[in-house]
């Protein structure tokens, strides 16, 4: 595109193009600055989206852009996909949706890397260090490529949610892992034997999947955390190869951010990365483990029984989980909630780091209903208020709500934080039966005493609950 250009313009261009990619890491950097609250994650995802422009254009006019043609058709037809994607996706779905743009992110990173290798004659010309960034861009960004794709197999559920195990498979991830190194060593000291080359990337494409199937549906937002990471760092790493400046800040601050998240997300678990990795926690919900002892009755509630308590309470607190995911029950509850605040009672969501499919699954999803986001609080701000809560609606939530977690030492769950509902006057829980959560075990708090179970669809009980509340 440069030849269209006046010479006295060509002989600042280079200057120019390093002060707007400066100009769109600052969007970047703005932009995930904003996303740390919903009130202003709108604005700080379409800053994201104008830097991503910014960056878009500017490579137009660097000097290793030779077809303006197919740059133009990528950028139509990745634009389409992309839109028509975001467009008809369910808000119910994006954790898949975000998996798979995790694992889009790995195989370009890869491609760019494997392009850039693959277009120059003299594979020798590179030094060391490019051929080993090379070698580094094609593992991660492939394992995360199918590393991905397994995360959405197991969260659309034609792929078992359970951790699919078998013995040695922890000795051969970490083995492969080892290998891989040894093989990057190997391709950067001979790069014209391309056995190795090939060899890299059937082997980062075979620990993407070893890697993640072992990891249960309990842990996906983990999975999802990391894998993002992942993505960051293999685009950061093609930046090194390109030599593009503005690829290697923004992959690096995404690979940061994933990284930041995925600690978070496993303190909130009270485990480690290690354990989440390599401990194949977070099965099928047939696993045994430590269950509610003693008494095993259960009170059941209805519809027009719950309404009254409800409409009379002071105080609401609603804990949503999973279940109300798959329900799609978002909408139903924010009407429950309307109808609770016109009477004068006090509405709250207690929100935990881990619930649902991906982080912050549960903010994304009260986010389409509406919810207003002062009313959504994180488990840190609603722990001390269950004391003075009078009802405390539990919606597809299970293990973030186990009391197990401070009370059974050899549980897998124990030492987990979880959202203190046993501390209000009364629980009500919205499940389709008395199964256990991916954790495996048994919940004592559907059997206590001031806890009542509401069983059927999240979303028609609600909405005979809505109903309900006319009458009282």
């Amino acid at each position: 595109m440069t030849q269209f250009l006046p010479e006295s313009v060509l002989a600042w261009l280079p200057d120019a193009i390093q002060l707007l990619y400066l100009v769109a890491t600052a969007f970047f950097i703005r932009g995930i600055k904003l996303l740390n609250s919903p009130a202003t994650a709108r604005k700080g995802n379409q800053l994201a989206a104008i830097g991503m422009l910014i960056g878009m254009v500017v490579t137009l006019f660097d000097k290793h852009i030779v077809s303006f043609e197919l740059i133009v058709a990528g950028l139509v037809i990745g634009g389409l996909v992309g839109a028509v994607a975001a467009k008809k996706v369910a808000m119910t779905a994006m954790p898949e949706m975000v998996a798979i743009f995790n694992g889009f992110g790995g195989a370009a990173s890869a491609l760019v890397a494997w392009g850039e290798f693959a277009r120059t004659p003299d594979v020798t010309s590179f030094d060391t260090t490019g051929l080993i960034t090379i070698g580094l861009s094609i593992f991660i960004g492939a394992l995360t490529f199918t590393g991905s794709f397994i995360a959405f197999g197991k969260l659309k559920g034609f792929i078992s949610g359970g951790a699919i195990t078998f013995p040695g498979l922890n000795i051969i991830n970490i083995g492969s892992m080892i290998a891989m190194l040894v093989l990057i060593g190997i391709f950067a000291f001979d790069p014209t034997n391309m056995t190795i080359f090939w060899i890299i990337m059937g082997v980062s494409l075979l620990i993407g999947v070893t890697s993640v199937i072992p990891i249960g549906g309990a842990d996906m937002p983990v999975v999802i955390s990391l894998l993002n990471s992942y993505s960051g760092i293999a685009a950061s790493m093609a930046g090194f190869v390109l030599q593009n400046n503005l690829l290697i800040v923004s992959g690096a601050l995404v690979g940061a951010a994933g990284l930041i998240l995925t600690n978070i997300m496993c303190k909130a678990m009270n485990r480690s990365l290690t354990n989440v990795i390599f401990g194949s926690f977070g099965g099928d919900g047939a696993g045994g483990g430590s269950g509610a002892g003693g008494d095993k009755t259960v009170r059941e509630t209805s519809a027009e029984d719950l309404a009254i308590q409800i409409a009379y309470a002071s105080k609401v607190v609603i804990v949503p989980g999973y279940g109300l995911a798959v329900a799609q029950a978002q909408h139903v509850v924010k009407e429950v909630a309307a109808k609770l605040e016109s009477r004068g009672v006090q509405v709250k969501y207690g929100i935990h780091p881990v619930a649902g499919r991906m982080p912050g699954h549960m903010n994304v999803l009260l986010a389409e209903a509406d919810v207003p986001y002062d009313q959504l609080k994180d488990m840190d701000e609603i722990n001390p208020e269950f004391a003075s809560t009078d009802v405390v609606l539990i919606i597809g939530a299970n293990d973030v709500v186990n009391p197990l977690a401070k009370t059974d030492p050899g549980g897998p769950i124990y030492g987990m934080p979880i959202l203190n509902v046993d501390e209000a006057k009364r629980t009500i829980v919205f499940k389709r039966s008395l199964s256990v959560g991916y954790a495996g075990i048994d919940n004592p708090l559907f059997y206590a005493e001031k806890n009542q179970m509401f069983f059927g669809d999240a979303k028609k009980s609600l909405q005979a609950l809505n109903e309900a509340l006319n009458d009282v």
